[in-house]
């Protein structure tokens, strides 16, 4: 068995520190859900380096407010913003067809968490369709680019320990036939993230495309819109009772595994693996906030998801 990746950093690790002495200068890099959260921590690390970094987001006044103070804390980065609504398959399409020239990093971020049942206009469960459908029909159409950027692209897949919480129920994906539960639907969405890197990786290793997911850790942002107090209160007691203590990140600290994922020597051709506080995860449960599931690794469901994907994307 190969030993899972480790490196010199950890759960409190920062982006900034993850990055440093790492030169991305010419590189070209797209950040979604880079205007709020972590994502603008992400961006903020890929600029400092040296990228060019295109915020691609839903509120593009929000992403020009953030690229203008990116520039400024960069001294002088080059920010773009583009938008791109995820559950929205015909936006997906015009950012691909209005990109240009090679793509060297991919972060796949946006995401939205628990949310109340809501649907797409094509009837698709929304957490599925954003977190999942989205981003793998904006990996799929930016396929040539990322294969034109000379042979190290990387595509970073931003999922959660949610993905304990369901693996993906190929017999209803929508919640048609099941009772809908808000977590479970976020979970499903986030094993899925897992499973197109792990399919991903295989299919386009030959490209010199590399993908990997990961878990940024906890942390208060706009992702929790949809989270009362009394879902973490549930949280807390179930760390009282024996779970793994709720710990909190930083947005800087939040950001770091992504960062390490789209920029480290460390793993370079490496491809269809989960992070974890700068670590590869130990495969198993340990936890409903800890390791990977055997679920979200399991090459035939990963293979499987591709091909529903694919027919369902195909037809919207």
């Amino acid at each position: 068995m190969i030993a899972p990746i480790t490196t010199p950093f950890g759960a409190e690790s920062t982006a900034a520190e993850v990055i440093d002495g790492i030169d991305l200068t010419g590189r070209r890099v797209i950040v979604t859900g880079g205007a709020s959260g972590i994502g603008v921590e992400t961006a903020r690390a890929l600029a400092g380096a040296g990228a060019e970094v295109t915020l691609a987001v839903r509120d593009t006044a929000a992403g020009e407010r953030v690229a203008a103070e990116l520039t400024e804390s960069t001294g002088g980065a080059r920010l773009l913003v583009r938008p791109l609504d995820l559950a929205d398959q015909a936006s997906v399409a015009a950012f691909v067809a209005a990109w240009e020239g090679p793509l060297d990093i991919l972060v796949n971020n946006a995401g939205i968490m628990a949310s109340p049942l809501l649907r797409t206009a094509a009837g698709w469960e929304l957490q599925f369709a954003t977190n999942h459908l989205g981003h793998f029909a904006l990996s799929t159409g930016l396929h040539g680019a990322l294969a034109a950027a000379g042979g190290a692209a990387r595509v970073v897949s931003v999922s959660s320990s949610a993905h304990h919480r369901s693996p993906v129920v190929f017999d209803d994906l929508h919640f048609e036939r099941r009772a809908y539960d808000p977590w479970a639907a976020y979970g499903q969405s986030k094993t899925a993230n897992v499973l197109f890197a792990v399919e991903a990786s295989r299919r386009w290793a030959g490209d010199g495309i590399t993908v990997n997911a990961l878990m940024p850790g906890g942390i208060r942002t706009n992702l929790q819109r949809y989270i009362t107090e009394e879902d973490l209160n549930r949280m807390r007691a179930a760390a009282g009772a024996g779970e793994s203590p709720l710990r909190w990140k930083t947005p800087e600290q939040g950001a770091a595994t992504s960062v390490l994922v789209a920029t480290s020597p460390l793993l370079d051709g490496v491809g269809g693996r989960y992070f974890e506080d700068c670590h590869e995860a130990e495969p198993g449960v340990q936890g409903p906030r800890h390791g990977v599931a055997a679920h979200a690794l399991d090459p035939a469901a990963a293979a499987r998801l591709w091909e529903v994907s694919t027919t369902t994307l195909a037809a919207a």
